[in-house]
């Protein structure tokens, strides 16, 4: 599958590893930058989506999407990627397609996004069908990009939050499903936002921590997506012989 997105606004908490853990599938385990996992709210729109050997579906040309994220490991081949939390998207087809074809945990919501100058949005989202409802909404800006981010290398936070080649999700029966990614390196910028409202992790029962996000903001990006295969687990150490240990 081919898309790509626009205009993202990257909005990321540090908490504890103990919170994500019960919320991913075995076969992966918690990814950490200091001794801390991050959870991610993405708004942005998306177009030039197409399916390999599908004809292009209809209503689906474009569309904003909002998803919560974290970022996890596979401890097998030590594979770094993003596991979705939640996923809201304005397109009911875009919403079926992406359970059906990526058993993403996709929700149906009310969603704007608006322009309102060069690299400034004002974005809006309510999840349809939910009591209490799923609020979002954020006034967020890039401010250009700098040389500390456009020269951005392993071992900083920047790096670990966006070179991910990997997602991951579950499939019916619980087991971890992983999806190869492909895009360029991410041109991302420093960014202001005013979030007002951010219920994407109470629903999800996390507590945000009473911080300022970081924030970063980036222009466009495409996005080559791969069929899911099952991850493989994790095998077991093999008992040892007797008469292989040696004797004292």
């Amino acid at each position: 599958m081919t898309q790509r997105w626009n205009d993202l606004l990257f909005a990321h908490w540090p908490v504890p590893p103990a919170a994500i853990a019960p919320l991913i599938p075995e076969g992966v385990q918690v990814d950490t930058f200091h001794g801390s996992a991050w959870l991610g709210v993405v708004p942005f729109w998306m177009d030039r989506i197409k399916f390999r050997g599908v004809p292009p579906i209809p209503f689906t040309s474009g569309f904003p999407e909002l998803n919560l994220r974290t970022y996890v490991r596979e401890p097998h081949s030590g594979a770094p990627g993003v596991y979705f939390l939640s996923l809201d998207a304005s397109s009911l087809l875009g919403v079926l397609f992406g359970r059906a074809m990526y058993r993403l945990p996709y929700h149906w919501a009310d969603m704007r996004i608006e322009q309102r100058r060069e690299r400034e949005f004002w974005f809006a989202s309510r999840r349809r069908m939910t009591a209490p409802p799923v609020l979002f909404s954020a006034r967020y800006r890039g401010l250009g990009p700098t040389r500390r981010l456009v020269e951005s290398r392993p071992g900083s936070l920047e790096y670990f939050l966006t070179e991910r080649y990997s997602l991951f999700t579950r499939d019916r029966d619980g087991h971890a499903m992983r999806a190869n990614i492909h895009h360029v390196p991410w041109p991302l910028e420093e960014a202001e936002a005013e979030i007002e409202h951010n219920d994407l992790a109470a629903a999800i029962g996390i507590r945000l921590p009473d911080i300022p996000p970081v924030l970063h903001y980036s222009r466009r990006l495409a996005v080559y997506v791969w069929q899911l295969d099952r991850v493989r687990a994790a095998r077991s150490p093999r008992p040892i012989p007797a008469a292989a240990v040696p004797s004292t």
